[in-house]
């Protein structure tokens, strides 16, 4: 039996504090490698507090959370990547040089990484702006230099917290069948952050539903539809019946979370 790449069991988070919000509550579930999981619910339901949790950047308070068989506990786990709504960029290096950040950051060999850097500015069409300062860059070119940084080192898990959010219709949509290309490459596991129903489907081999605060898991959705998928896909009946399910779900929840009658 393969390993999950993440494995959450009752994972419960709570802030401390006068007001002690409980974010999560009761997160059950088993993400299996090379999965694209969508992770969708309403702002403030706790999507981002979970990647967080997955990525070792947030303690959680109850249950257990395992990233490739072993606990998160103390410091982010081994072989993940991240990528932000903001890409972060250093203005002030080269596209290839944000590349290489991560590198020069664990300190191993920058030498060793070029070929990869060059096969990753390939793959996301960036290879004629190696050279160019992010300023020179539109925004979703800087998205793809990102995801390029986030994959430099070979991350089995990648992590991405709304990263195309900030980014027009036009260009998100541009960036979805893009990087639904790259991870069909790479075959690394993403963790996706989402408030858009269309998105979420379109994206993902499982879409985890989250209810209104405390997030709690409503239910883990499989996408059964062929890959590679053309943006074309979203007008057709199979997806449509995907994101209306999804979109009665959240209808039959009320602000606090509790189904209604």
């Amino acid at each position: 039996m393969s390993l999950s790449a993440v494995s959450a069991r009752k994972v419960q988070k709570q802030y401390s504090g006068e007001r002690g919000v409980l974010a999560l509550d009761g997160i059950s579930i088993e993400i299996p490698s090379g999965q694209f999981v969508s992770i969708l619910g309403p702002s403030g339901c706790g999507k981002s507090t979970f990647l967080r949790c997955v990525a070792g950047l947030e303690d959680i308070t109850a249950g257990d959370l395992d990233v490739n068989g072993k606990p998160v506990v103390g410091r982010p786990p081994d072989g993940i990547g991240m990528v932000f709504q903001r890409d972060a960029l250093l203005e002030w290096r080269t596209i290839r040089k944000n590349l290489l950040l991560p590198i020069e950051f664990a300190k191993k060999r920058v030498s060793e990484y070029q070929d990869k850097v060059d096969h990753l500015l390939e793959l996301t069409g960036l290879q004629d702006f190696g050279s160019s300062y992010p300023r020179e860059l539109s925004g979703g070119m800087r998205q793809r230099a990102a995801i390029c940084r986030a994959l430099v080192d070979d991350p089995t898990l990648l992590l991405m917290d709304e990263p195309f959010g900030a980014l027009d219709a036009f260009t998100r949509d541009q960036m979805n069948f893009e990087l639904q290309r790259i991870w069909m490459e790479t075959q690394n596991t993403i963790l996706f952050v989402t408030h858009g129903i269309s998105e979420a489907v379109f994206l993902g081999d499982i879409v985890m539903v989250l209810s209104p605060r405390p997030g709690r898991l409503m239910e883990v959705i499989e996408v059964d539809l062929p890959r590679p998928r053309p943006l074309s896909v979203r007008e057709t009946p199979e997806f449509g019946k995907y994101v209306s399910h999804i979109r009665e779900l959240f209808d039959k929840m009320d602000l606090n979370g509790d189904k209604r009658a």
